[in-house]
């Protein structure tokens, strides 16, 4: 196929149809050669994506015989495969190192948290890969000079000593020194014996090690030869020159290439074009590669920028989108991708941003269109990965209601067996939990719910399989694998079900088994950990694995990472994400080798993924369409342009003459008329704003009983009473009761009223410190409390009133003597069939019969003033004491009431107002209110006299408030 000798470098300009024209070239090449001659060549190209993009390329004829294309990755022929030992998987290799490094740190616990367990055993299995993908043997590291570094590098060479073992030439190897051995071993094979059929690298850059030695050999051989991707021949030999040195040119887009000039000793106009097919906009390459110089060299701006053509011509189908958020870039990108469905156009989004391409895809999902994403979901995303996750944390910690509630509502448990009856008995089960309370679910309780409600076998089977799982202490892997198996597996059959329900089916499921049985097979290689341990490991397995979606992806829109730009077979090219931090993406840190150390050892420096994210831009920016797509904001942050996109409007602004600073505005028109048809579509449907509500049911559906303390709230907000006893809807109660001041209330008043009674019996026990033991007992009850910090938070409280309280105590005991305790009573109204209740905290009586009437408070007691027009609850259980409304007693007198705050801030008795307002007059301003409410013209206003506008009730959503505000006219409905 080729005449000349070698060695062969061929390129394709940026924009180019990479697959196309290697198939057109090669076909070109070969000429009238008989059929088998184009079945004798061997292309090793980058990428699964580019594999197939060549074959379906093939596909579309003429007729022919096939290639071989493989990857570069794969270098072992059969031949190679049975001189070589088999390579060591790559989680064999990083269970052995975490082992290693959990007894590292157990003996060592400064070298590093032991959190850091997992995050240190990959990287470091990582940094040992690039040492052999490099051939940087350990002795290289060891021997380097770091008298200028910090003291932390006798920490980092302690772990480095670690992976020594592993470079032995008896040592099973690695992956990636496989791929190194079965170079070496081709390589001595070609040298002995040069292959005579044609041999092309194809779509590789030669960022690594071993790439680049079997590039660089290729190149070499009599048939051989190298097509590089996005060739940049605009770039002057000067700038090549320059490009010499990893530490200042690692982040130019053609520095990989460069380097490797230099091995073959060829100069840039030694690489030849591949096909005579002009680049799609030769003007809009030249704009670039000047855009992208390296930065020592942008001066050349003002020396070379005159002489380009105007940039209308080289941007005309170039769109700047620059959108006010995340959110509206996805959804105009998503409206872009959905006008190319409708014209027919092939599309893709390249980013490396996950969560925009998510994005992207929700808002597609409207039109139902499915995006066919190279990247696919996470595998921790989907649901055998959630489930296997979550069964992994019954192992960890006690089960919760909601985790166990989480669990039942999965849609893989008790997929082995019908799973109406179960969804009805879990949504059964979450209505007991959050009315009655379950913190910490046992078998016991659950199995007396479901004796109540005949299910007895389904809530044995909840108890049996969730509750009690936690396994403490240290275990070998195995044991950690069969458990969660066994367990996942029970929990998606269903009680009386064998098998697996639907754990292992579909494509996550069957992706999530193979990650499994791997998992199986090496776990011996595992060393023994905790629960918390084994739980990490596993969520760091899954998340490196990707799955398809199993739905028929549509065929023309895609979304691809940044590798598969280099395949640009689109019409439409959508560079997304153009923000530093993600395209490109920052560095990762290192905790073993900085980048001076790095540099000296022959690594790879962190510059290497912007280089290549770099080359990756220039070449997707070659496209016939493209757009330039990014983010003002970022999680409420500004965001700063990417450095190819700063660099491409700074030069365009400075080339006036060109008309840069109209192509500019051109281009922002383009992205602004989308971001404009986004907004659009996102403008909800005009309706009309509900007014104040003010319903007025009729008078026989009005609540015939309500409670002192309801009183406030009806005066307040009289719209919450109809909504929970007219319409009879109650707030959904919490899974986990949290602590807040209602279950404070209710066991500080459980700790004074057994205090108050116990001083009855035992005047002496009067004392701040029985006080505390009773505070002790109950509030630090785990049963009563289960949160150890808000146990000793509510003690303290109690600690700091305990003294006032004793004291005021013995003042109120002096006054009277206690009596009652959270005694019911009720009073009538006869004409109006209505019932008002109460329950009193306390009730004393005083020798003269009088009575006092006490209310613990354990926050700020209401002021007089505020009990005289809206909180009655003191003066209408007076008003009912007064006329024997809390059996048995009746005193002849109301002498007191009393609320008894207990903030810690300052604990103080309020007295309620009976002078001002005897019992008989605030009883008939009670029965005309509620006569009021119980005409048929009242109606319940929403928000009526609330304390404060910020105050949140509990049926505001119900009210629709926010559509009104306080200061609107309510309007009556009267209802029939």
């Amino acid at each position: 196929m080729f005449d000349d000798t070698g060695p062969r470098l061929f390129g394709l300009p940026p924009g180019a149809d990479f697959a196309s024209e290697l198939v057109a070239g090669l076909r070109a090449r070969l000429g009238d050669a008989p059929p088998e001659a184009l079945a004798r060549v061997e292309i090793y190209v980058n990428s699964d994506r580019m594999a197939r993009r060549l074959r379906e390329v093939f596909d579309k004829g003429p007729a022919s015989l096939l290639p071989r294309i493989r990857l570069v990755t794969d270098l072992a022929d059969p031949l190679t495969k049975a001189a070589l030992p088999a390579p060591v998987p790559p989680l064999r290799r990083r269970l052995e190192l975490t082992g290693l490094v959990s007894k590292l740190l157990d003996q060592a616990p400064d070298l590093a948290p032991r959190a850091a367990l997992f995050d240190l055993a990959d990287s470091l299995a990582t940094l040992m890969e690039e040492m052999q993908g490099e051939g940087v043997a350990p002795e290289v590291i060891e021997t380097l000079d770091v008298s200028d570094q910090s003291g932390h590098w006798q920490r980092a060479l302690t772990f480095l000593r670690i992976v020594q073992q592993y470079f032995e030439a008896d040592s099973a190897p690695d992956p990636q020194a496989y791929a190194r051995r079965a170079l070496d071993l081709r390589l001595r094979q070609w040298q002995d014996s040069p292959p005579q059929h044609p041999i092309l690298v194809a779509g590789s850059t030669g960022s690594r090690g071993t790439t680049a030695a079997f590039m660089e050999a290729v190149a070499r051989l009599p048939q051989g030869a190298v097509i590089l991707p996005g060739f940049d021949t605009n770039t002057p030999d000067h700038v090549w020159d320059r490009l010499d040195t990893a530490l200042t040119g690692e982040d130019h887009p053609q520095f990989r290439f460069a380097r490797l000039m230099q091995a073959l000793d060829m100069a840039p106009g030694d690489v030849r074009p591949w096909t005579e097919t002009p680049p799609p906009i030769p003007v809009r390459n030249r704009v670039l590669s000047l855009a992208l110089r390296p930065a020592p060299v942008t001066h050349q701006w003002l020396s070379e920028g005159p002489s380009l053509p105007p940039l209308d011509a080289a941007m005309q189908d170039v769109t700047l989108l620059e959108a006010p958020s995340q959110r509206d870039e996805a959804l105009a990108i998503a409206l872009r991708l959905r006008q190319a469905v409708a014209d027919g156009q092939r599309a893709a989004v390249i980013t490396p941003d996950r969560m925009l391409t998510r994005r992207v895809t929700s808002a597609l999902d409207r039109w139902n269109i499915l995006p066919d994403d190279s990247g696919g979901t996470p595998a921790q995303l989907t649901p055998p990965g959630r489930l296997l996750r979550h069964v992994a944390e019954l192992f960890v910690k006690p089960l919760t209601a909601e985790m166990l509630l989480t669990l039942l509502k999965h849609p893989l448990v008790h997929s082995g067996a019908d799973r109406g009856p179960h969804l009805l008995n879990t949504r059964e089960l979450e209505l007991f939990i959050r009315r009655k309370g379950m913190p910490y679910p046992q078998p016991e309780p659950l199995a007396l719910w479901g004796e109540k409600r005949s299910q007895g076998d389904w809530a044995a089977w909840v108890g049996a399989r969730f509750c009690g799982q936690e396994r403490p202490g240290k275990r070998p892997l195995a044991d950690w694998i069969a458990d969660l198996l066994t367990l996942a597996g029970a929990i998606c059959a269903g009680p009386g079900s064998k098998g697996t329900g639907g754990l292992w089916q579909e494509a996550a499921g069957r992706k999530l088994q193979g990650v499994m049985a791997g998992l199986e097979r090496e776990a011996e290689h595992g060393a023994e950990m905790s629960a918390r341990d084994f739980a990490d490991l596993l969520g760091a397995l899954m998340s490196r694995e990707e799955v398809r979606d199993r739905d028929a992806p549509h065929p023309d829109i895609l979304i691809w990472g940044t590798l598969e730009a280099r395949v640009m077979d689109a019409d439409l090219i959508i560079l997304a994400g153009l923000n530093e931090g993600a395209w490109p993406e920052l560095p990762g840190a290192d905790p073993w080798l900085n980048r001076q150390m790095r540099a000296k050892a022959g690594l790879l420096l962190p510059e290497r993924r912007i280089g290549l994210s770099a080359h990756d831009f220039q070449q997707a920016a070659g496209a016939p369409e493209v757009w330039l797509s990014r983010s003002l904001k970022s999680d409420e942050a500004e965001t700063v342009p990417s450095r190819w996109v700063n660099r491409l409007l700074n030069l365009m602004r400075g080339l006036e003459a060109q008309g840069g600073k109209e192509t500019i505005a051109a281009m922002q028109a383009r992205g602004n008329r989308w971001l404009a048809l986004a907004r659009a579509s996102e403008v909800p449907i005009e309706a009309t704003p509900v007014p104040r509500p003010s319903p007025a049911p009729p008078p026989g559906t009005r609540p015939a009983k309500l409670s002192v303390t309801e009183i406030k709230r009806l005066v307040r907000d009289p719209y919450a009473i109809y909504a929970k006893h007219v319409l009879r809807l109650r707030p959904l109660d919490p899974l986990m009761q949290a602590p807040d001041a209602l279950m404070r209330g209710i066991l500080t008043h459980k700790v004074l009223e057994d205090f108050v009674k116990a001083t009855q019996e035992e005047p002496l026990d009067l004392r701040p410190d029985h006080l505390m033991a009773l505070a002790e007992q109950i509030i630090g009850d785990p049963d009563q409390v289960p949160f150890p910090t808000v146990r000793a938070l509510w003690q303290a409280r109690m600690a700091r009133i305990a003294p006032w309280f004793v004291e005021t105590e013995v003042e109120r005991q002096g006054r009277a003597t206690p009596s009652q305790y959270e005694i019911k009573g009720e009073r009538q109204i006869p004409a109006l069939g209505f019932t008002l209740s109460a329950t009193a905290d306390r009730i004393d009586i005083d020798g003269r019969g009088g009575a006092h009437i006490y209310d613990y408070k354990t926050g700020a007691a209401p002021s007089a003033k505020e009990q005289r027009a809206f909180d009655k609850q003191l003066l209408l259980e007076a008003a009912m004491l007064d006329e024997g409304g809390f059996p048995p007693l009746d005193p002849p007198h109301v002498e007191r009431a009393v609320f008894v705050s207990l903030q810690p801030s300052g604990p103080k008795e309020v007295l309620a107002p009976l002078e001002d307002a005897p019992p008989e007059q605030v009883w008939q301003e009670f029965v005309a209110l509620i006569s009021a409410y119980h005409a048929a013209e009242t109606g319940f206003t929403a928000r009526r006299a609330l304390q404060k506008d910020s105050d949140a009730g509990d049926y505001d959503h119900l009210a629709r408030y926010g559509e009104w505000d306080v200061t609107d006219a309510p309007v009556k409905e009267v209802l029939t």
